[in-house]
């Protein structure tokens, strides 16, 4: 009898966990198609990037590090996924919760303005590469695993919100595709969880190295020495080579927006 209790406790439990999980995707998705239904306002946009500049850089160039991506440039439809999936919990990011609470990126209106900012940000000529010791193998499995999807240049799809990958840091693209693999990252396409559930150590390195190399297009690039004239007084690292900035799953000091 005890045993049939607990039995039902626990399918119970799961059950509800079950349907917290699809709440947290079903209230992401709505904001991200609230969000893409409005008319982007880039002066909000910026106004709201600066306190992602923390952590990003003004530039959005992030760290070598990987503790943060190189964000600009990126997809729109891709960023305003990522904020609205952190935001209702439907992906797991202790850093960017702070961040993406209504009192510091109030609506979806808040939400399509910095993406569109973002997304217009020239990126960084000189993103952190791997040691490209093995980039025949890498090119190899990046045709057959993933040109499909994240396409045959690492542009992505804007419409799936699947993120364009080239210019992207290497250790940033190491440790987000290992928390994938380890189903970490609750919003990953269950599809990519699917194809790279028996990718080997090699296969990672090598692919994620062969990424980190995929150029952008020259248009999508900045000069040497950019420095985003929108904040030109903002600390900046002395280069995206730094180690500097949070630790990877530390909560940083509560934000506060800016006036």
């Amino acid at each position: 009898m005890r045993k049939s209790i607990l039995a039902a406790s626990m399918l119970g439990l799961m059950l509800g966990a079950g349907a917290c999980f699809a709440s947290t995707a079903d209230d992401a998705m709505h904001e991200y198609e609230e969000a893409l239904k409005l008319t982007p306002n880039l002066e909000n946009g910026k106004k709201v990037y600066r306190v992602c500049t923390v952590c990003h850089t003004p530039e959005g160039w992030g760290l070598e590090s990987g503790a943060y991506p190189q964000v600009a440039g990126q997809l729109n439809t891709v960023i305003i996924k990522q904020l609205a999936d952190i935001r209702a919990r439907n992906r797991d990011n202790p850093t960017m919760v702070p961040f993406t609470s209504p009192r510091l990126l109030g609506s979806a209106q808040d939400i399509a303005d910095v993406a569109a900012y973002i997304s217009q940000l020239p990126m960084t000529p000189h993103n952190g590469i791997g040691p490209g010791i093995d980039l025949e193998w890498g090119a190899q499995v990046y045709k057959d695993n993933c040109v499909e999807c994240h396409g045959e240049n690492g542009e992505g799809h804007l419409e799936d919100h699947i993120p364009a990958v080239y210019g992207q840091h290497y250790r940033y693209l190491l440790r987000q595709f290992e928390w994938i693999k380890m189903e970490r990252r609750r919003n990953a396409d269950k599809q990519m969880v699917k194809q790279i559930h028996n990718f080997t150590h090699r296969d990672i390195r090598a692919v994620l190295d062969y990424v980190s190399r995929i150029r952008p297009p020259k248009e999508k690039l900045a000069k040497d020495g950019w420095r985003n004239p929108d904040f030109p007084k903002f600390a900046r690292p002395s280069s995206i080579h730094s180690g500097a900035g949070y630790a990877i799953d530390k909560r940083p000091t509560r934000p506060v927006r800016p006036q």
